[in-house]
C-alpha cells in the first residue's frame, strides 16, 4: 500500500517561512509527478504547485515567487518551501500523487498563519 505522509506544518508569523515535507512509502521516482494542494475552512481543495519526476516545477500564480516544490529521491520526499507566508496561505496543505492510475493523498498537515 503506498503511503504518503506529510509534515512540517506549524503556526508562522505574516511574511514568516516553514517547509513542508511528504515523504512516499515506495520510490518516487515511481510517480510521474508529485504535487501540493490546499484546502481551507469552508473553501473547496486547490491545487498548489506540481513537480514532475523529471524534476520540472509548476506553481499556481498565487505562490509563485514565494513557494518552492522540490524532492530529494534519495529520501522518497517531496519538499514544499514557503515563504513570505501571508494570512491567506493558511490551510491544511496536501501532498498528493498518482500511483497506476490511481490518487494517492497524505492526511495533511495544517499551516496557521497569524500574528
Amino acid at each position: 500500500q503506498v503511503q504518503l505522509v506529510e509534515s512540517g506544518g506549524g503556526l508562522a508569523q505574516p511574511g514568516g517561512s516553514l517547509r513542508l515535507s511528504c515523504e512516499s512509502s515506495i520510490n518516487i521516482v515511481s510517480f510521474n509527478a508529485m504535487g501540493w494542494y490546499r484546502q481551507a475552512p469552508g473553501k473547496q481543495r486547490e491545487w498548489v504547485a506540481t513537480i514532475t519526476s523529471g524534476g520540472s516545477p509548476n506553481y499556481r500564480d498565487f505562490v509563485k515567487g514565494r513557494f518552492t516544490i522540490s524532492t530529494d529521491n534519495a529520501k522518497n520526499t517531496v519538499f514544499l518551501q514557503m515563504n513570505s507566508l501571508k494570512p491567506d496561505d493558511a490551510a491544511v496543505y496536501y501532498c498528493n500523487a498518482y500511483y497506476r492510475g490511481i490518487a494517492i493523498w497524505g492526511q495533511g498537515t495544517q499551516v496557521t498563519v497569524s500574528s
